[in-house]
């Protein structure tokens, strides 16, 4: 395999780093490797985690790189004994994936000055969680006057043509599958109600995004004008002026956990697990729930304000209360199945 340009530097600044410090081993020489996600993710760790982490850790250097949770997966477990990654972010099917493929270690919990300050839904030894994120209805208020209150609100006839989804590949997609489906008396072991639903919106539907990110490009491309989004990513495409709002359904928004991880034999755990710690410090946490970024903090010493109390919940006991939460181990048993599923019959 031809090394990549990032691969060739790295490998040139820890040759460069060993000629300068002899003393030094190949694993302290390398930075630290943060495998975050793609967009609006990218810009928010980097314009806020990675500044309060290199702060608190001598200017410590870092590197984020981007990639969806299957890539940060298959690059770890490509290399498991000398791991390209030190921390991976996962949503819950891929983290539980990398536990049980032991391409994860504990984090300190005892060595956390902040873990014991989280939501216990995000208090997991294996992978704590900084964020959750959350689905609800997204529609373009310009062209929809009435605000939807309902998942079943997408069926309506006066939407023949508008209706953007994600394909099961993402959380939103499959998450959205499952809630569909228990809805009309399925659950996450059986989700045949929701692909009966899929295929009578199939009218509706004018477009099957491979990501979220593409389906945030098809709302500023105006080519779909409501569907399920992420929260946090439509409040984004909002403060830069795309027409654009979401809605907590009355049935529960879904909410699932974004977690992170140290990776098994990183050169660099001490540090990672400062990283991590950081993420989970109601500093870092009190800036990324404010605009533009909008992700909900899971630390129980942050505030819940701005459009997250406007538009999820006033505090993290009302979070409970009204989001939707999946058994995500029980979605993974399936969830291969439903997306070979779903990419044969639903066409458009």
């Amino acid at each position: 395999m031809t090394p990549t340009r990032r691969q060739l530097m790295t490998t040139a600044l820890t040759l460069g780093a060993l000629h300068l410090f002899p003393g030094m081993s190949a694993a302290q020489a390398r930075r630290l490797v943060f495998a975050t996600f793609t967009g609006s993710w990218e810009e928010a760790h980097a314009a806020v985690l990675v500044p309060a982490f290199r702060k608190a850790n001598n200017n410590a250097e870092i590197t984020l790189d981007p990639m969806l949770s299957v890539d940060q997966i298959a690059k770890v477990k490509a290399a498991l004994q000398n791991p390209p990654i030190d921390v991976m972010l996962h949503d819950p099917g891929p983290a539980l994936q990398a536990i049980e493929q032991g391409l994860v270690e504990p984090f300190p919990v005892a060595q956390s000055a902040h873990y014991k300050d989280l939501i216990k839904d995000a208090q997991d030894d294996m992978g704590p969680a900084p964020f959750f994120q959350v689905v609800g209805i997204t529609y373009n208020p310009d062209k929809i006057k009435t605000p939807p209150t309902s998942w079943t609100d997408i069926w309506k006839p006066e939407f023949k043509g508008r209706v953007g989804i994600t394909n099961l590949n993402s959380t939103l997609g499959t998450g959205w599958l499952v809630e569909i489906a228990r809805m009309r008396g399925g659950s996450e072991a059986n989700v045949e109600a929701g692909f009966k639903a899929i295929e009578e919106l199939k009218p509706n539907l004018a477009a099957v995004a491979a990501n979220p990110g593409q389906l945030a490009t098809l709302y500023q491309q105006g080519q779909i004008d409501i569907g399920p989004g992420n929260f946090n990513a439509i409040q984004i495409l909002k403060a830069r002026g795309v027409p654009v709002e979401f809605v907590a359904p009355k049935e529960g928004a879904i909410a699932f956990k974004t977690t992170i991880h140290i990776v098994k034999n990183s050169p660099n755990k001490e540090l990672a697990a400062k990283l991590i710690d950081a993420s989970l410090s109601p500093e870092v946490q009190k800036v990324l729930m404010d605009a533009p970024y909008l992700i909900v903090p899971t630390n129980t010493k942050v505030a819940i304000g701005g459009e997250v109390a406007k538009l999820l919940a006033k505090n993290h006991e009302e979070m409970k209360k009204k989001f939707v939460f999946q058994d995500w181990r029980k979605i993974n048993e399936q969830r291969a199945q439903w997306i070979d599923r779903f990419n044969r019959e639903i066409k458009i």
